[in-house]
């Protein structure tokens, strides 16, 4: 039996670790985890893993978490225009897909 999972994160949407590991905009979903086997650790590889640009004063880098490791970031300000198209594909409702992928 295949479950319906739905993300909690949408593309484009500023997150931060709840650990206070990073923060970043979420730039892909994974309704489960697509990694290796044994990297999850004690996280449950069943529910949503994001891929996420994490900010940092030096730069950012890629980071691939659970869901349950996540929350919305009420501090940090939303993408900026150009931040949106040089990370994304808009459509004219306003869903983003990465710019890697092409729109649905």
């Amino acid at each position: 039996m295949i479950s319906a999972t739905s993300a909690r994160f949408a593309l484009g949407e500023i997150v931060r670790h709840r650990d206070a590991a990073f923060r970043g905009v979420v730039i892909d979903v994974d309704p489960v985890f697509s990694g290796r086997v044994g990297q999850t650790g004690q996280t449950s590889p069943d529910q949503p893993f994001y891929q996420v640009l994490a900010l940092g004063e030096d730069g950012g880098f890629m980071a691939y978490a659970a869901e349950d490791a996540l929350e919305r970031d009420p501090e940090f300000a939303a993408l900026s225009i150009t931040d949106k198209r040089r990370w994304f594909n808009v459509d004219r409702a306003g869903h983003h897909t990465p710019k890697a992928q092409a729109l649905h």
